[in-house]
């Protein structure tokens, strides 16, 4: 018995991150079948479902990433915040199925979702003992 490997006949798609934590995706936001509109993305792309992604006033946070041909091009993820009708979600699909960042123009309507990325904090200096020079000073 051989077993063959399947080989892609169709570049990877653009993926889709929904936060589902603390705020999103919880009773916090209400009036939202969350679990319907995670449903609803994976239709048209992976979805990965993320702990917070530290954007609560935001909630519910979707972030669009390019495919890996489109972010070789330039393409860069896009954030979506207050996502909380099924009109919304009905336009990141159709802009996904067209092919999402790098590929296919934003919908004009989802400006109005759009926001830039937090910047993270920068990583914390490594901790010295005290009495003990850095290993870099003589």
């Amino acid at each position: 018995m051989s077993v063959e490997a399947t080989v892609p006949t169709a570049p990877a798609p653009c993926r889709i991150v929904v936060c589902r934590d603390c705020c999103c995706g919880t009773p916090k936001v209400s009036g939202v079948d969350h679990a319907e509109q995670t449903a609803r993305l994976a239709e048209a792309a992976p979805v990965r479902v993320s702990a917070c992604l530290d954007v609560c006033e935001r909630a519910n946070v979707v972030v669009v990433q390019p495919s890996a041909a489109a972010r070789a091009t330039g393409a860069r993820p896009v954030w979506l915040g207050l996502v909380n009708d099924p009109a919304a979600t009905e336009d990141i699909v159709t802009w996904v199925r067209a092919g999402g960042p790098g590929v296919a123009a934003q919908p004009d309507i989802l400006e109005l979702y759009t926001f830039p990325p937090p910047r993270r904090a920068p990583a914390a200096p490594p901790s010295r003992t005290p009495g003990v020079p850095p290993a870099d000073v003589p």
